[in-house]
């Protein structure tokens, strides 16, 4: 076709594509060629689909198995675009107050759909069928999400991750590794007899303990606290920055742990005495939010909001269920 018969927005995207590939020392010709022989791409090969599919394999004959795995799995999917987003905002070159606040917008709302759909593990399997299954997945436990570790590192500085009970033995400039040494969640997984360290928590440890440490360190300046404090603790739009955190901290650090918690006093909750969660974790002590003070954003919160961490939740539960009951 001669060349004046070419949408003229054809021949400029063509000589653009030559100019990008001159750059990098490529023949753009080559290139054309192998568009030419490639297949068209379909949606099944583009989102790996029949990989996904097979990625679910259940342990037991048990059917609402596959509630659990599916769930979990698409959990941890949710947790790498919130670390995708995180990435984005810590180590952005022009970081703006928009971009900022856009950013953590797509983070809350990645945390209100996974808090939203929790319902389908608390309503959408049967008891008697898990406290079956749960026993063939021993020792592990969705306390065993690395991905949401990072999260937490990302979100804030590790001296707000410690127990409580043990702030006063470390000091926030302590080096990481000291105070990983005190990390909250270590107390999760303990064993509900002796206090030692449940075999979910040692494996948990070999495999991913190096990764924390790496990525306390490399977020000891860049984390969502740090990124809020050096830039925008006195910006012009300081009511909206702080209540796109706040509602963050909120569904972090309490509706998505409470949620877990509603759960777990459905399945294992017996009286007089408790079932052990997966793992053997002390699920009664580590998932209450009033037990472990986890705040990413500590000084965006009065005294008594913090005091009161946690509470709103419980009575709007218990407003919901006596609206339910009427």
């Amino acid at each position: 076709m001669p060349e004046d018969k070419i949408d003229p927005h054809i021949l400029e995207q063509i000589r653009k594509l030559e100019e990008k590939y001159e750059v990098m020392g490529q023949d753009l010709s080559s290139y054309l060629d192998g568009l030419l022989y490639s297949d068209y791409l379909t949606y099944w090969d583009y989102i790996h689909l029949d990989t996904l599919m097979s990625l679910q394999t259940p342990k037991t004959g048990l059917k609402d198995e596959m509630i659990f795995i599916v769930y979990h799995q698409h959990t941890e999917l949710f947790f790498k675009l919130i670390l995708w987003e995180i990435e984005q905002i810590s180590f952005h070159e022009d970081l703006n107050a928009e971009f900022f606040i856009d950013r953590m917008e797509r983070i809350n709302r990645y945390f209100e759909l996974l808090e939203n759909s929790f319902s389908v593990m608390v309503e959408g399997m049967e008891r008697d069928q898990f406290l079956k299954f749960r026993m063939s997945l021993l020792p592990s436990s969705g306390f065993q999400s690395a991905q949401y570790r990072w999260i937490e590192l990302s979100s804030t500085d590790l001296y707000n991750l410690t127990s409580p009970d043990l702030r006063a033995q470390v000091d926030p400039e302590d080096d990481a590794e000291k105070l990983m040494e005190a990390i909250y969640w270590r107390r999760g997984a303990t064993e509900l007899a002796s206090g030692k360290k449940t075999l979910t928590l040692k494996q948990f440890e070999e495999k991913y303990f190096s990764s924390f440490l790496h990525r306390a360190r490399k977020f000891r300046k860049k984390n969502l606290l740090k990124v809020y404090q050096n830039n925008f603790a006195k910006h012009p739009d300081q009511e909206r920055i702080i209540s796109v955190l706040r509602k963050y901290d909120l569904m972090a650090n309490v509706y998505w742990p409470l949620a877990h918690y509603k759960s777990a006093v459905k399945y294992l909750h017996r009286d007089p005495v408790d079932i052990a969660a997966t793992g053997g974790t002390n699920w009664q002590k580590y998932l209450p939010p009033r037990f472990q003070k986890v705040l990413f954003f500590p000084e965006l919160w009065s005294e008594r909001e913090k005091a009161e961490w946690g509470k709103a939740w419980v009575k709007s539960q218990l407003d919901r269920a006596a609206e339910h009951r009427a």
